[in-house]
């Protein structure tokens, strides 16, 4: 959603690079370096009939609105469960391209290990922090909190990485984002954002995928996996990982009703699934630079779904704080002159998220 989102890929990938590295994507786990028209692609991968413009806009609508369905989906599920639906629902969608595709799943031990814990960090705890936060604040604020994800993945990566070392404009971005945090959060007047817990949950989604982010680039990457086989392992284990605590954190459901249960259809197929397979295509067709933009639009759909939809009210510096927010993630993408030049990603290279 949320993953899950593009704007991260370039944040991260505009640091120098000690070693072979992934860049941030959204959905699941899996970032394709320097991929456009003309690039190789892996076997199985083909060029939709759909222009990426129109598949740019339905990225977009699709994340956006996956606040939506997961605050209507928690009306009826725990939390925990609607991170488990939305996994679960999201590894069988991307199950059911590989067995068309005829793709093979990573045979590796080790590999499935790292991806466990890229799922634990991409899935299974932001995904279930947001939906805990969806109980606490409106869905329209949790989409403003994630787009703060490029942010904390260019912190960590700074702060945990050897040799990485921030230009001006990455210092510079992430003063900025987080200036728009603080007034997203109307701090003068202590936190004025209905419930300060709900909206912190927000932000520490944000900050687990940019560590989810750091530990991709320095595991994952280079596995020889294309993305798509990457992509539905990780989202195995995550279902994996959620269906153990699950049962022991929350109630079985007692009623499914219709709505909430085609709510957690759609944001597992559509919104963790689809919207993977969508990306992947734009990044192959159009270039990671242009399929990273969609970052700047998903707190403007998830936004309007939130105010028109379920008619929840936003305080005016939240929308000015969005903007700040933003507007720091686009300056840290540029890049700096100070950056220390290294060796850069083969035209292949993929990693998983």
């Amino acid at each position: 959603m949320d993953s899950l989102r593009p704007g991260a890929d370039e944040a991260a990938s505009s640091l120098p690079r000690p070693a072979p590295h992934s860049s941030p994507h959204a959905a699941p786990a899996a970032a394709v370096h320097r991929v456009g028209p003309g690039a190789p692609q892996h076997p199985g991968a083909s060029r939709s009939p759909l222009d990426w413009r129109v598949r740019f806009g339905l990225l977009a609508l699709v994340w956006g609105l996956s606040f939506l369905f997961v605050k209507i989906s928690g009306q009826a599920f725990a939390p925990l469960q609607v991170s488990l639906g939305r996994v679960a629902f999201g590894a069988l969608a991307l199950l059911a391209v590989l067995v068309v595709r005829r793709q093979p799943l990573p045979r590796i031990g080790l590999l499935w290990g790292h991806l466990a814990v890229a799922a634990l960090l991409l899935n299974a705890v932001p995904f279930t922090l947001f939906a805990y936060s969806e109980e606490r604040i409106t869905s329209a604020l949790a989409g403003i909190c994630n787009a703060t994800t490029p942010l904390f993945t260019l912190l960590v990566a700074v702060s945990a990485l050897p040799g990485e070392r921030p230009h001006r404009n990455q210092m510079a971005g992430m003063a900025l984002g987080f200036a728009g945090v603080l007034v997203v959060f109307g701090i003068w007047n202590g936190a004025d954002v209905g419930d300060p817990a709900g909206a912190g949950m927000a932000l520490g989604a944000a900050m687990s995928m940019g560590a989810g982010w750091v530990y991709v680039r320095r595991f994952v990457t280079g596995s020889g996996h294309s993305a798509l086989p990457l992509a539905a392992a990780q989202l195995i284990a995550g279902a994996v990982e959620l269906a153990v605590v699950t049962p022991f954190l929350t109630s079985a459901p007692t009623a499914f009703p219709a709505a909430q249960v085609l709510s957690l259809l759609i944001l597992g197929a559509l919104g963790t699934g689809a919207a993977f397979l969508i990306q992947y295509g734009l990044v192959r067709d159009a270039g990671v630079t242009i399929a990273s933009m969609v970052t700047y639009l998903v707190p403007v759909v998830s936004t309007l779904a939130g105010v028109v939809v379920l008619d929840e009210a936003l305080n005016w510096h939240q929308p000015v704080g969005a903007v700040a927010i933003l507007a720091g993630a686009a300056l840290s993408q540029r890049t700096g002159r100070t950056a220390t030049p290294s060796r850069a990603a083969p035209p292949d290279e993929v990693s998983a998220k």
